[in-house]
């Protein structure tokens, strides 16, 4: 994808009342099955947060409950949490990149080997092979469909 590309959902394709199927674009989280769980939810997380930063209109309304406590939006077209292995993960990283529609949004290993930012950017300047922990991809329902095929949800 390239930065100039815009991937999201337009204000009028936001209907929150339809099932999570019927939604344009797609949204899977592939996660590395080899890590440990903690690990694991902190790679889905970390990728997530830049997908919700970088895709419009992925977040629904607020919701309010009966006692007048607000709960920030949630993902109102879904997401699924996929494992592959790592090969699985750098072959998919690498398709999704080409794909014309698509946004990506990963987690390289250097990113949890490190405490401080900058020298995160300075790991990855250097890496030849970043190792990702976990791939999150958005796009059109066919396309995303394809490039995680054969992939499972998380256990």
């Amino acid at each position: 994808m390239t930065l100039t590309q815009t991937i999201g959902f337009a204000p009028d394709e936001i209907d929150t009342s339809l099932s999570t199927r019927s939604a344009r674009l797609k949204w899977v989280v592939v996660v590395d099955e080899t890590l440990p769980a903690g690990r694991a939810a902190n790679a889905a997380i970390c990728a997530a947060a830049a997908t919700s930063a970088g895709v419009s209109g992925l977040l629904g309304p607020d919701a309010v409950d009966a006692a007048g406590g607000v709960h920030p939006g949630l993902p109102w077209a879904g997401c699924s949490v996929l494992g592959g292995s790592p090969e699985q993960l750098a072959a998919l990283r690498d398709k999704a990149g080409r794909s014309e529609g698509v946004f990506v949004a990963d987690m390289p290993r250097a990113a949890q080997l490190t405490r401080v930012y900058d020298e995160y950017l300075g790991e990855m300047a250097g890496a030849q092979e970043p190792g990702y922990l976990a791939v999150s991809i958005v796009g059109p329902r066919n396309r995303v469909d394809k490039l995680a095929k054969g992939l499972t949800l998380l256990p």
